[in-house]
């Protein structure tokens, strides 16, 4: 599917690659176009759909500037796959078990392991180096201790963990009915918090700058300004974290599977 129309009312075309999108996208497009920050075209994907502030299923390019709302609240928000050795004629006629050791070594939505078991556990001195990372950020704001209960417990406890929304774990088959065990996750609620936070951060800082927008979600951070770089920073962290929540997942799987299975490896 190639570019099905444009829009050319603000300041760079916007180039949609569907028919199918909403009035809501498309109002949050254009202002998005209007932004002086915006160069060459913002391109609209085929699943397109309104945000906050701009729209989820878009590539806005930017220059010497982040708008947060637009980068959301799942940083780091990703895929994560691996292909076994085993074949469809391996799996039980029930999955029902397959899923049950899943939901057991995995939690899945307000879930998180606990903070007795995160103690001295390998999940901690692997967290270790995040954590360090982490202090530095707080230590410039604050601020953030205060958007989530036992903030330094919280992220850590949630090191492997699904959490809701189109978050996912499947166990699926491709055409040559080989298994693979696949995942969709991210920052959790730790990237949550960053997000919130440099969105209102950034709102503030164009308040202060006297700067209009037409929609205060698209409030952007400059290059070169410290709320800048500690947002890169941020960003950086919750992307590292989002993977390390990723690995630990399929690990776990991995592990919790083996005893129902046939001798298997990852491919």
């Amino acid at each position: 599917m190639g570019i099905q129309f444009a829009l050319n009312k603000g300041r760079v075309p916007v180039k949609v690659w569907t028919r199918d999108i909403e009035p809501e996208a498309i109002r949050q497009l254009l202002n998005v176009a209007a932004l002086p920050i915006v160069r060459s075209h913002i391109a609209a994907m085929p699943d397109v759909h309104a945000g906050k502030g701009a729209t989820v299923g878009s590539v806005i390019p930017t220059l010497r500037a982040i708008i947060p709302a637009a980068v959301g609240v799942d940083i780091g928000c990703g895929m994560h796959a691996v292909r076994t050795s085993l074949t469809a004629g391996d799996l039980p006629d029930s999955l029902r078990g397959l899923r049950s050791s899943i939901e057991e070594a995995v939690p899945v939505g307000f879930k998180q392991h606990a903070a007795s078991r995160m103690r001295g556990s390998a999940l901690q001195r692997v967290g270790r180096g995040l954590g360090d990372r982490l202090d530095v950020i707080v230590g410039k704001h604050p601020g953030l201790l205060k958007m989530q209960r036992r903030f330094s417990e919280t992220w850590l406890c949630q090191i492997g963990t699904l959490g809701g929304g189109n978050h996912f774990i499947e166990l699926c088959l491709d055409e040559l009915e080989r298994v693979w065990i696949m995942l969709h996750s991210g920052s959790r609620g730790i990237g949550n918090v960053l997000g919130r936070y440099f969105i209102a951060a950034a709102q503030k800082d164009m308040q202060r700058h006297q700067v209009q927008l037409p929609d205060r979600d698209l409030a952007y951070l400059a290059e070169g300004s410290t709320l800048f770089a500690d947002y890169v920073a941020a960003v950086e962290w919750a992307q590292d974290y989002s993977r390390l929540n990723r690995d630990r997942m399929m690990a776990a799987i991995v592990e919790a599977l083996r005893p129902q299975l046939p001798p298997f490896r990852k491919r």
